[in-house]
């Protein structure tokens, strides 16, 4: 392991994106979501998602200039043409106009089709929760994940965040609908580490351990994380006649989409008194009796900000696998490799 600035990893993040063929403003947004989930401890959803990214936009899976443009509001919802643009932008103009219309009609739905990688949708809907609003987030894309009774790619890993304000910190759900994430299946073969055997599957539909040879992920608590999946593909795809599960399965090429959602507090009741609520709330959950093991409660998301907090200031970890990964993009590309920290 290797200590980055967060600064400097994300300057360099931002650089090597630029080289690979970002528009500026795609690289800056995409380092920043990047970074922040390095930040977190979210290293699945880190800086070692950049080689791929180029490789997207290399072969055509990426558009790293498209503008994401409103296709069509009615009321409450509306829906964005991503056009294939990188997808922390794409997901980033989905929530603010969701937040927009939920300013004007107490909620707000905006559906994205046609976007690409996100990251870490927690970003998105914390974005919602800063600005005063609860935000939830999906993203759904193709089979990377085993349906229920299945042993090979049926569903996608699809993400849902929810985050709501506080008076505390905010709450912040980011969960995969798999068991674990694939950036995590990535982040073990970066650390040269084994998987837990309930992570994944291999070929032949059996228990893996070496992320070398795992075939699919495995659904979270089995028909559980299967069912919600296919529902955000439903709500994500389906809805906005974009779908994507049944275009791969039927031997078509599939999409990628997201959807937005924010709700405006004040129409419900005060928001101050919500926010009250919320931290009175965590606080009576972590008062209570721990289980033998635990040295503390953690809210959802509070592990992740307090990590934050602590690397913003004392740099970011990675991997040497993820670090070979980005120099040798970077010598491709004419971008080199900043300063590492020493770890003390």
């Amino acid at each position: 392991m290797k200590l980055l600035d967060a600064q400097t990893l994300k300057a360099y993040a931002s650089a090597l994106l630029q080289a690979g063929g970002y528009a500026s403003a795609h690289a800056e947004r995409t380092a920043d979501i990047l970074v922040w989930a390095n930040a977190r401890g979210a290293n699945s959803h880190g800086v070692l998602r950049i080689p791929r990214y180029i490789e997207m936009v290399e072969t055509g899976l990426i558009n790293p200039t498209a503008v994401p443009k409103l296709e069509t509001r009615d009321g409450a919802i509306a829906v964005l043409d991503a056009a294939k643009a990188p997808g922390p932008s794409a997901m980033v103009a989905a929530m603010d106009t969701a937040i927009g219309l939920a300013e004007k009609f107490n909620i707000g739905w905006c559906s994205a089709r046609d976007i690409t990688h996100a990251g870490a949708v927690g970003y998105f809907a914390l974005r919602a929760a800063e600005r005063g609003y609860i935000g939830i987030v999906m993203t759904a894309s193709g089979p990377l994940m085993a349906y229920h009774g299945s042993k090979v790619s049926g569903l996608s890993t699809n993400p849902i965040s929810i985050s709501a304000p506080s008076n505390d910190l905010p709450l912040l759900l980011d969960m995969s609908t798999s068991t674990a994430a694939l950036g995590k299946i990535m982040h073990a073969k970066d650390a040269g580490t084994a998987i837990p055997p309930e992570w994944a599957i291999d070929a032949n539909g059996n228990p893996v351990t070496d992320p070398s040879r795992v075939a699919t992920l495995t659904p979270l608590g089995g028909p559980k994380g299967s069912g919600l999946s296919l529902m955000i593909e439903v709500l994500c795809s389906v809805l906005v006649a974009n779908p994507v599960i049944s275009t791969v399965l039927g031997g078509g090429e599939g999409a990628m989409n997201g959807a937005a959602l924010a709700i405006k507090i004040d129409a419900f009741g005060a928001p101050d008194v919500f926010a009250n609520q919320i931290a009175e709330l965590g606080q009576r959950l972590k008062g209570l009796p721990k289980a033998p093991g635990t040295e503390e409660i953690f809210m959802p998301g509070e592990r992740g900000f307090h990590m934050s907090k602590a690397r913003m200031q004392a740099g970011i970890p990675l991997t040497d696998g993820t670090l070979d990964r980005l120099t040798a993009l970077g010598d491709r590309l004419g971008v080199a490799q900043p300063e590492t920290m020493q770890i003390e």
